[in-house]
């Protein structure tokens, strides 16, 4: 009678340590991809740091003219900018479950708003190549080619990134969702957002 009442007790204190450890290594994950996320933001602030370090060197040459910047820009930075505040919507609607599937669309949006950056951005060197400025024309415009291209592709990961996400909140399989893959997201995303925000204001003053 004793040996029966002793086994359910017993496998009920051996399922504890077992939680426990499934937790720790949960959150231990969790705080590796962190920190994964902020070695990507650093690395890629560096790339850039040495992309200004070069512009300011490469100006003061004599052969350095002056660009002017495609109005659509200024557009691709208010549709970047409501893309961050959307995506922190989202972000603080998942801390309700009932809120996940808002979450969800909150999340399209930000993709929409995403797409629609990087069409302004092609749409603004077209509009530099319908002027005659390519990217061998002088200096200051291949300066400006090759940074807005490099963060074109850096949006486009987001993009993916956000997708990804998208995907995961869809249906059955919002049980499943981590939120440290969507707080990674957001960090990146709110990041890359600032980033062009800079790089804005870098042309502008520089090139």
């Amino acid at each position: 009678m004793s040996s029966t009442i002793a086994t359910p007790v017993s496998s009920q204190t051996n399922a504890f340590p077992k939680k426990h450890a499934s937790a720790q290594v949960a959150l231990a994950a969790r705080r590796t991809s962190s920190s994964g996320i902020w070695v990507a933001v650093f690395a890629i602030t560096m790339s850039f740091a040495a992309f200004t370090s070069a512009l300011v060197v490469r100006e003061g040459n004599t052969d350095w003219g002056h660009l002017v910047l495609p109005s659509i820009l200024y557009v691709n930075t208010a549709f970047i900018l409501a893309s961050s505040a959307t995506l922190e919507v989202s972000r603080r609607m998942l801390r309700g479950a009932a809120a996940t599937q808002r979450a969800g669309a909150w999340i399209g949006l930000t993709l929409l708003l995403g797409v629609a950056f990087c069409v302004g951005q092609y749409r603004g060197w077209l509009d530099l190549r319908a002027q005659g400025i390519y990217l061998a024309t002088n200096p200051n415009s291949s300066f400006f080619y090759v940074l807005t291209f490099m963060h074109a592709l850096h949006v486009l990961a987001g993009l993916l990134a956000l997708a990804y996400l998208a995907y995961w909140l869809s249906g059955s399989r919002r049980k499943a969702f981590r939120h440290g893959i969507f707080d990674n997201t957001a960090i990146y995303w709110h990041f890359i957002a600032l980033l062009w925000v800079y790089l804005l204001l870098l042309c502008r003053a520089e090139l």
